[in-house]
């Protein structure tokens, strides 16, 4: 993709923004286990933090994370979060930090890359690289997401995500709690809920979110690399949508990786 594609894709996604729909009144539809999924994730924050006085949240400020974000709070649970601001983070999305320090009291905490790194890569590749290939992308990722990661969960023995098995076919066979070798715990407390689970708790507990969800952005990432959805797309059609995937790698940026693929 070069300046003229990007230049009518932001386009584009002003005009979409220009058309919000209230996504809870259009997703927030419970399934008929949603209080047991509840009480289920309840459980399984009280156990991560009693077990993990060091446990932290990845908060990607999209909903799920939001949620789980109130979700804690509720339960009196003193687990701090933190957001890879990777530079190029929506400004809606960046909005949300002072939207949830003044409800909970709590600022997310911030880690950007190295910023030697992203100049070096810029003036290397470009502005554009992540259209280019899947390994320029994937090394842009590399650079903004898993080197502050890396540093985020220094120290930490778990943390929380708000992966759903739900969220694509990739990320189907993701459990609640997952172990790998030398790394931190992970928890995943909304494994089972469907979409319409998140958008019902949403709504019943008044948690803020992400405006561009009203603008059909499901999944949010770095505004470069997402873009809305139409009716019938998947949830995650908006994230690095110009890559094919037909018999070929998951779209991932490699935070969830090592899980997927085990």
């Amino acid at each position: 993709m070069h300046a003229r594609q990007d230049h009518v894709l932001r386009h584009e996604n002003a005009s979409i923004l220009s058309m919000k729909t209230d996504a809870i009144s259009l997703y927030a539809k419970p399934s008929t286990e949603f209080a047991a999924k509840l009480a289920a994730t309840q459980s399984m924050l009280q156990n991560a933090a009693a077990q993990h006085p060091s446990l932290v949240q990845a908060s990607s400020l999209g909903v799920e994370d939001v949620l789980i974000t109130h979700l804690g709070h509720a339960l009196g649970l003193q687990v701090p979060s933190f957001v890879l601001d990777t530079g190029v983070l929506h400004t809606e999305t960046l909005g949300l930090l002072d939207a949830l320090e003044a409800k909970y009291g709590q600022r997310p905490e911030t880690f950007a890359p190295e910023q030697t790194a992203v100049v070096q890569f810029v003036q290397t590749h470009g502005n554009q690289a992540m259209y280019q290939s899947l390994e320029l992308r994937k090394a842009c990722c590399a650079v903004r997401k898993l080197e502050p990661l890396a540093r985020a969960l220094q120290g930490r023995s778990a943390w929380i995500t708000g992966l759903r098995r739900e969220q694509s076919d990739s990320r189907a066979q993701v459990t609640g709690v997952e172990t790998h070798a030398g790394k931190p715990t992970k928890y995943n407390p909304l494994v089972d809920w469907t979409w319409g689970d998140v958008w019902h708790a949403v709504r019943e507990f008044e948690v803020p979110y992400n405006p561009l969800h009203d603008a059909h952005f499901p999944s949010i990432g770095c505004a470069p690399c997402t873009r809305a959805i139409t009716l019938g797309e998947d949830l995650r059609a908006g994230r690095w949508w110009w890559e094919q995937t037909d018999g070929g790698p998951a779209k991932e940026c490699g935070l969830h990786v090592t899980a997927l693929a085990a």
